[in-house]
């Protein structure tokens, strides 16, 4: 096999990796900070449910470049997902 063909191969399993790994984080804050308060273990939740989805729309762009919206949902749910990471963040620090 090919360098080029197993850099084809590859590279939408490591374009998922990067939001993947947020997510990951989210949910490890997630566990660590218990359940006791609904509005941040929402928020957590709902920001590795949005990285997870980025995950996938990237992986599926990677397969096939000509789908623009697959691209168009790969950024807008990793820009809203770095928006709950930011009041993840901050409901951490005030509550």
């Amino acid at each position: 096999m090919s360098s080029g063909e197993e850099e084809r191969r590859l590279r939408p399993i490591v374009n998922a990796s990067y939001p993947a790994t947020l997510t990951a984080l989210s949910l490890a804050v997630l566990e660590i900070t218990g359940r006791e308060n609904l509005i941040l273990s929402l928020t957590l939740s709902l920001t590795a449910l949005l990285f997870l989805l980025s995950a996938f729309f990237i992986f599926f762009y990677s397969l096939y470049h000509r789908r623009r919206w697959l691209w168009v949902c790969t950024a807008i749910t990793f820009v809203l997902g770095l928006i709950g990471s930011l009041v993840s963040v901050l409901l951490l620090i005030l509550l």
